[in-house]
């Protein structure tokens, strides 16, 4: 009876690792990292590659999302950035350096009105945004 029970454990001790990299394998792959192509940001980036070529993806958002907030307001561009986030998670840590670039340029849109500019503060990328505001000032 103990030599069964060893040898249940060896196995599960062989076949368990296996197990559990190839299922967390395949649940990566499943995922849906990057959304619809039409409604992505960065999808709308690479149709103006040619204009934009060599340049990191990082700016290539921040500089569309600035075009964004200038057409609408912050908080456009402040779901843009966190959806660009959710769908391309390498750009995550250039989300702190965006978020206050529009926070600045939220400012500067408004007329130096801090106040009106945080009123489109949100959880995207921690206070980068506030922290924008702040420094503009």
């Amino acid at each position: 009876m103990n030599q069964a029970a060893r040898r249940i454990g060896r196995t599960l001790a062989f076949v368990l690792p296996v197990v559990l990299v190839l299922s967390g394998t395949l649940a990566v792959t499943a995922v849906p990292w990057a959304g619809k192509s039409g409604d992505s940001v960065l999808s709308a980036s690479a149709r103006n590659a040619s204009s934009q070529a060599g340049r990191p993806a990082h700016e290539v958002l921040r500089d569309q999302l600035l075009a964004e907030q200038q057409e609408k307001d912050p908080g456009a561009a402040l779901t843009q950035l966190q959806e660009a986030i959710t769908e391309r998670p390498s750009l995550a840590r250039h989300c702190a350096s965006i978020a206050r670039a529009l926070g600045r340029a939220a400012v500067t849109k408004y007329g130096g009105a801090a106040h009106r500019a945080q009123a489109f503060s949100r959880p995207v990328c921690d206070t980068s945004f506030a922290s924008g505001v702040a420094q503009a000032n």
